[in-house]
């Protein structure tokens, strides 16, 4: 098997399922993959009249009736060589879905979210409903702690022009997240964007971390987690796209993407979840019924609980629902 080798991975220019043995067990912190349609992905431009001109030859597409058994093996050998706790993310379509799912209900894997990716441009239909979507199915391989970086793009403290938490719109399950055009640029047939990518690897591993892809495609996820400080490997089974794409591999400046990341404008506030004590609950009920007094709003009540005791939302309403700290309903409100 072909590779090449740079001072921030290994890439391989074979079949993962085959040689997916050169990477040992467990030693791979997150990985992202789009495996090919199933759905003659290599002719589809014939029916929806795509200009192909700029776009890299060699995509190998795997024949509808193999899907369910190529699937098995390859998911497989994502749970051999994920680590425990490692996180693994899986972009498909809703054509072969099942057998993804099927394939990752036989496995170790544990489902975390089944995210939703919307997209522009979607394929135009007449007769059905345009489909503009694909499933992100995030799963990770118990026996570990999991990466989660929740205030890595948006701290909890940010708020959008209408006080909405930009955290809580960032992690919610449906992504709006635009495909990238190139127009008259060298491209793979399917692309995923740097915007998603560099989304997943944010939340789910931190700088110096292994990401795995395999089927490289066009290297985006390869290239993506070098450009946010990550090593990187993976496999592409096509000789023309391993080619058109491993001199620039060797290229690749580390930490090319962390000046156009998403990063927070505040400062992460520290959580605990510590038990409340019985000075810490009567300390809330007198700072709660000082608040309650004062005309603010239960939003705003909460949020000034949240920093004088350095704690979150849910352990702040938790507390209250617990201690039985009732309050004094204003006109237009509920109370907790």
């Amino acid at each position: 098997m072909r590779s090449i080798a740079t001072s921030h991975g290994i890439f391989y220019n074979g079949d993962c399922i085959l040689g997916a043995s050169l990477i040992p067990d467990n030693s791979v912190d997150l990985i992202i993959t789009d495996p090919p349609y199933g759905i003659e992905g290599d002719r589809l431009h014939r029916h929806y009249n795509r200009d192909e001109s700029f776009v890299t030859d060699g995509y190998v597409e795997i024949p509808s009736e193999q899907y369910e058994s190529f699937t098995m093996d390859w998911v497989r050998q994502a749970e051999r060589i994920i680590r425990p706790g490692g996180s693994v993310y899986i972009v498909s379509g809703y054509t072969h879905l099942r057998h993804i799912l099927n394939a990752l209900h036989k496995t170790s894997l544990e489902e975390i979210n089944h995210i939703i990716w919307r997209y522009n441009f979607g394929v135009f239909t007449s007769k059905k409903y345009v489909s503009s979507h694909y499933h992100i199915l995030f799963y990770s391989k118990p026996g570990g702690n999991r990466t989660f970086n929740t205030e890595c793009r948006f701290s909890l403290s940010e708020k959008d022009e209408n006080g909405g938490s930009l955290n809580y719109q960032d992690r919610e399950d449906v992504w709006i997240i635009n495909r990238e055009y190139k127009p008259g640029k060298v491209k793979n047939k399917n692309e995923l964007p740097t915007a998603l990518l560099s989304k997943i690897i944010q939340y789910s591993s931190n700088e110096g971390d292994l990401v795995c892809d395999l089927f490289l495609g066009g290297f985006s996820t390869a290239k993506t987690a070098i450009g946010l400080l990550r090593r990187a490997t993976g496999f592409e089974i096509s000789q023309v796209m391993f080619d058109a794409r491993a001199y620039e591999m060797t290229t690749l400046v580390p930490g090319f993407l962390l000046n156009s990341a998403q990063t927070p404008k505040e400062p992460a506030r520290k959580r605990t979840r510590k038990i409340w004590n019985q000075e810490e609950t009567e300390e809330l009920r007198r700072k709660y019924n000082e608040l309650n007094q004062t005309g603010l709003s239960q939003k705003e009540i909460t949020e000034r609980l949240q920093e004088e005791f350095d704690r979150g939302y849910w352990s702040i309403e938790k507390a209250l629902k617990k201690n039985s700290i009732k309050p004094r309903r204003h006109k237009g409100e509920s109370g907790i």
